[in-house]
């Protein structure tokens, strides 16, 4: 019998099958982490790098026994003010370039909230690469945020290449966001906590797993160049009776402080321009910086020196009081200048010099306790509330300092205290209406202006 050809075949397998959506999320999770720590790691050294420059301490401290606070007060007054003056030129004229010519930002908040949650890539690491530079050579604002634009402008790059899902997508560009913040700070709980907390809002299986993985990943690849190195070095501190009383009384007065912050960044950042003032403003108001750092070389940069200083006993009541003063006035003239960076160390710097001059007090009342222990206590309790983020700020405060777990306690006693007084006064505000008119008083709300700064950095 002939043999007869089939008028259909039945289908054959694909020599190259489709990979499962598992495989391909976890693919994206993988790539994410790596490209997340890689672009932290080469800002922090870019940062470090330009810092040896501007300020001319030891290129075989780059990495870095000698802090950048060494540095800048090793250096001549003349050199301080040179690259304050720098940094207002690149700050004013970089800005002001990028809104005129770039495509228009997209906060990682925005994207989140997008169906396409993708941000614009040049436009996007021109912003990371400025807020490093500028950070760099003195500026006050954090670098937090430009390692978390990167990681997910990566992810959100990525999952469109792989084909995720919008949900997935949103995902991922938060997990790149929370893998950014691990890498140039080491802190891979910290930085899954921020994702799951501040960004998602929410603990959810789907989220908690890649944003654990992303940042323990991209915390170990930035190992790479920066090693496994935590923030600050602290001297072993004792818990007391009188820190446990003075946590819970002075939380709310951080809760205080740090609405008052939050409002005043806030406003300053409404109102900033991005016309050609933006260059003449940047300039006078980093040259005025340079000029104050001659004298207090401490408030150049992040936070970060005044922050450690605090956490080690190193400074007094005075000085304190004074860096406090100075540091949130020029924080806030910057923002207003034009310039562009995150709060989070400024905050946790802020925290820490009032909870010495709080603390100082206590002692007069109830000695036994040392600066540094208030300070650490006091840093957690201002950056829970200020960025509303209670369980990511007691996870930083650890991660970065490597503090005694007994710490716990006094520390969640302050930021209960804080955070709850800062809803609290948020709510009042947002309730105060003109007479007449039953609008809201003031600019915005204090939680709503938060939202801009906390969830996607600017």
């Amino acid at each position: 019998m002939p043999l007869t050809t089939p008028t259909s075949a039945p289908p054959r397998e694909s020599a190259t099958p489709e990979h499962s959506p598992f495989t391909v999320f976890a693919a994206v999770t993988l790539l994410t982490g790596v490209g997340a720590g890689l672009g932290g790691m080469l800002l922090a050294l870019l940062l470090h790098w330009i810092q040896h420059v501007a300020f001319g301490y030891s290129i075989g401290h780059v990495i870095s026994h000698e802090s950048f606070l060494d540095g800048v007060s090793g250096a001549s007054p003349e050199r301080r003010v040179q690259a304050l003056v720098i940094c207002g030129l690149v700050a004013g004229l970089g800005w002001w370039t990028l809104y005129r010519f770039g495509r228009p930002l997209v906060s990682i908040k925005n994207a989140l909230k997008s169906d396409d949650p993708r941000m614009p890539v040049v436009s996007t690491v021109v912003h990371a690469v400025l807020q490093i530079v500028t950070v760099a050579l003195g500026s006050p604002l954090g670098r937090e945020v430009a390692p978390r634009e990167i990681g997910s402008v990566w992810a959100g790059w990525l999952s469109h290449r792989a084909g995720l899902s919008v949900e997935e997508s949103r995902i991922m560009v938060a997990c790149g966001a929370g893998a950014g913040l691990a890498a140039v700070y080491n802190v891979p709980l910290g930085g899954a906590v921020f994702v799951l907390e501040v960004l998602l809002g929410t603990f959810g299986w789907a989220a908690l797993v890649p944003a654990v993985a992303t940042s323990a990943i991209a915390a170990v690849v930035a190992w790479i160049g920066l090693g496994n190195e935590h923030q600050y070095t602290v001297a072993p501190l004792l818990l007391s009776a009188p820190l446990l009383v003075w946590s819970a009384l002075c939380g709310p007065i951080f809760g205080v402080a740090a609405w008052g912050f939050t409002q005043l960044t806030a406003r300053a950042r409404e109102h900033a321009p991005k016309d050609w003032r933006l260059p003449v403003l940047a300039l006078i108001n980093f040259a005025i910086i340079g000029t104050l750092a001659i004298a207090f070389p401490q408030l150049l940069g992040n936070g970060k020196g005044p922050a450690g200083l605090s956490f080690n006993s190193e400074l007094t009541i005075g000085l304190a009081g004074v860096l406090l003063v100075l540091k949130v006035a020029i924080t806030a003239g910057s923002l207003r200048a034009g310039a562009e960076g995150g709060l989070l160390t400024p905050g946790l710097a802020n925290g820490a010099l009032l909870a010495i001059v709080l603390g100082g007090v206590w002692n007069l009342l109830w000695p036994g306790t040392s600066s540094g222990a208030f300070a650490i206590v006091g840093a957690a309790a201002f950056l829970a509330a200020s960025m509303q983020m209670p369980l990511t700020a007691v996870v930083l405060i650890l991660e970065f300092t490597r503090v005694s777990h007994d710490f716990l306690i006094p520390i969640l006693f302050a930021v209960a205290g804080s955070v709850s007084t800062f809803k609290l006064l948020a709510k009042v505000w947002a309730a105060r209406r003109v007479p007449g008119s039953g609008t809201t008083a003031g600019a915005e709300p204090a939680a709503a202006a938060l939202a801009r700064t906390t969830a996607g950095g600017n």
